[in-house]
């Protein structure tokens, strides 16, 4: 907005030098200068306004502060007057969509926030765009402050109608200010507010008696446990503030740090469409002055490293939770725990099998670390085995399962894990093994679980059978001929549905069941509990938003028609999807645009029955198959690649890469 014609001039500062306002900060207003804030605290004479809870005021400045008329020259800095600027047309630029106004006040807005008080009052008077009018700036005060009168009449002053919001805007106005007099202890006065401010706005009778139930809270901490408050002292205030901007035109109160906004945005749109990204979202890698682009070499696509001891298919793997051990389970009855070494120089990585866990009757199916890394779970048939990691021994063989358990899951507090098997049991578990609780039978045949890293949902997948007569009933007391039997075939296999069933894993009620189509082998969850991975086949893997309760993505390439493929997610913000496959390949993908990356050749004939990402390398992944092997996926940084007739393209001979490429034990991992 420009400055109005009633506008004064002023100085554009007291003091020639400023210094007292050592660091950035948020601005204020000089017309607050030397006044208490309604909280207590006096305002220094530096310009900076100390407010409660424990936030200083942005975008503070009232226009009258650093105004001048329009067409006149304002006095700067050592009374050196500042030439109002008049440019033709509103845009930035000629071919420019952006308005000029606006991107001024954001401009102005962003060097207030970061400190630098003349320059955005010189902007603002050699531009004549005034950043807010006064009132905003007292609106805020009054918020910050905690003036609840004077910020409820400053709403109507600001244009806020009933059309608009007003009285959605008066009740967040009027919960806050119940609440931190029930903090203060003053009941009464917070009843006053429950029954005369809050009641009469027509709130929804369940939010009124949640709120009321609060006046029962013996203590201020209980009181903001229960509410999911922080406080006076906190940043509700401030929260308080953003939620009332959404009922005041932006133009007339600019939502805080706005540039910032809009850059943070620029930056996850760059990032959410460079295919190969894999380095924090707070990288230095990210500028202003170019568009992002991480380069292609920097993903893990060459096998650096071949494991091989298991003597038959390996099954399944999971890293421990500091990447520095790799589990692997194996239709062989064993499990090995490998090492993973660098020497002095962190140059050159060494692989050994740290301990092989053979005391399994069957083929090994399941496994799952515990949080602190030292134990393992290991499944075999319907037998779960707790393993010391340290020492190799086993500590306990739990059998409460009457089938095969096919999920292992710990959860996210260490305090134990959850089992499930396709007996239709859940079964939780202590940190020790000692039984908890049962869940009772499910609706499904459970093929896979997991547990939200947020603690609060389980998500499993399995086969629901539907409760129609068997293929005895249908035909009774005589040989079915051939087309009979197919008949009765079809109607059973139409008897049976495969479904995800989402549970409150406090309540253990089901939140959402989806029936889906074809076979669910597996499914793993985002580390933001968003999204659930779910093998599907045939040839598919779907991607749930658990929070959308919806089908987000599908991918496909990979072939899965008759085993168990494990897939994951991968890279520094889980935006990679990995996955086995029945032709022997790796199949990578893009999570949010669905693209095809990769496909990792290497392994020999049979399914890559699972894949995983080092939580902590993450540009590291592993990789195990049908061949009997376990291969390592690393950027090829620095690497020296050939091809021959006896080396396949990617791998490296030992000593001149990062580290052995190719490694041999005998049974009792020994290197050969």
């Amino acid at each position: 907005m420009r400055f109005s014609d009633t506008d004064h001039d002023s100085t554009l500062s007291a003091s020639p030098d400023f210094t007292a306002r050592t660091h950035a900060g948020p601005s204020t207003s000089p017309a607050s200068l030397d006044h208490t804030n309604g909280n207590g605290h006096t305002n220094g004479s530096n310009g900076f306004v100390s407010s409660a809870n424990g936030f200083a005021a942005t975008n503070g400045n009232s226009a009258s502060s650093s105004s001048c008329a329009p067409g006149s020259a304002a006095p700067g800095k050592h009374g050196k007057a500042i030439a109002r600027v008049n440019l033709p047309g509103t845009a930035l630029y000629e071919d420019s969509y952006v308005d000029r106004e606006e991107f001024v006040r954001l401009v102005i807005q962003s060097l207030r926030d970061v400190g630098y008080i003349e320059s955005a009052a010189t902007l603002e008077a050699e531009s004549g765009y005034v950043m807010e009018e006064p009132e905003v700036y007292d609106f805020r005060q009054c918020i910050l402050g905690g003036s609840w009168a004077k910020a409820e009449a400053a709403l109507v002053r600001l244009g806020v109608s009933e059309d608009d919001g007003l009285w959605d805007a008066k009740f967040l106005i009027s919960q806050q200010k119940y609440l931190e007099l029930l903090e203060a202890k003053k009941t009464t006065s917070a009843l006053h507010v429950l029954r005369h401010e809050l009641a009469p706005l027509n709130v929804d009778s369940d939010q009124l008696h949640t709120l009321s139930s609060l006046m029962m809270c013996s203590e201020p901490e209980d009181l903001r446990q229960r509410a999911g408050w922080d406080g006076a002292s906190g940043t509700s205030r401030r929260q308080l503030l953003n939620n009332l901007q959404r009922f005041i035109p932006s133009s007339i109160m600019i939502p805080q740090r706005r540039f910032a906004t809009l850059l943070n945005q620029a930056q996850a749109h760059q990032r959410q469409h460079c295919l190969y990204h894999n380095s924090p979202s707070d990288s230095s890698a990210f500028s202003l002055y170019t568009d992002h682009h991480c380069n292609k070499s920097a993903f893990p696509r060459i096998t650096t490293t071949i494991l091989e001891v298991h003597t038959d298919e390996v099954w399944n793997m999971e890293w421990s939770h500091d990447g520095s051990y790799l589990a692997t389970a194996s239709k062989d009855k064993t499990a090995i725990i490998w090492r993973l070494s660098y020497d002095a120089e962190a140059s050159t990585q060494e692989w050994t099998p740290h301990r092989i866990l053979k005391d399994h009757p069957y083929a090994v199916g399941c496994l799952a670390w515990s949080k602190d890394d030292s134990v393992l779970l290991t499944s075999a048939e319907n037998f779960i085995k707790i393993w010391n990691t340290k020492t190799g021994l086993c500590i306990r063989t739990l059998e409460q399962h009457s089938e095969t358990v096919t999920a292992l899951a710990w959860l996210p507090d260490g305090s134990g894990f959850i089992s499930g098997g396709l007996d239709r049991n859940i079964i939780h578990w202590d940190a020790d093994g000692n039984l908890r609780e049962k869940w009772g039978a499910t609706g499904i045949r459970v093929t896979d679980l997991a547990v939200t890293p947020d603690f609060t949902r389980l998500v499993t997948v399995g086969m629901h059978h539907l409760p129609i007569g068997s293929l005895s009933d249908a035909l009774p007391g005589r040989d079915a001929s051939a087309g009979e039997a197919a008949a009765a075939g079809a109607a059973a296999a139409k008897a049976s549905e495969n479904r995800m069933i989402i549970y409150d894993l406090a309540t253990k009620q089901v939140e959402l069941s989806v029936r889906l189509d074809g076979e669910l082998t597996s499914v793993k969850v985002s580390q933001n509990s968003r999204y659930a991975l779910i093998n599907h086949a045939p040839d598919e893997i779907h991607l749930w938003d658990l929070e959308a309760e919806r089908l987000a993505r599908k991918y496909t390439g990979q072939r899965q028609g008759r085993h168990v493929i494990r897939s994951c997610f991968g890279g520094y913000d889980g935006n990679f999807v990995v996955s086995g496959s029945e032709d022997g390949n790796v199949y990578v993908w893009h999570r949010d645009t669905g693209a095809l990356l990769e496909i990792l050749c290497g392994h020999g004939d049979g399914s890559v029955n699972s894949v995983a990402w080092n939580p902590r390398n993450h540009r590291m992944f592993a990789s195990c198959s049908d061949d009997h092997t376990i291969r390592i996926w690393e950027a090829p940084f620095e690497m020296v690649v050939e091809e021959t007739a006896a080396q396949p393209l990617g791998f490296v001979e030992n000593g001149g890469g990062k580290g052995k490429t190719r490694q041999r034990w005998d049974a009792d991992g020994v290197e050969i």
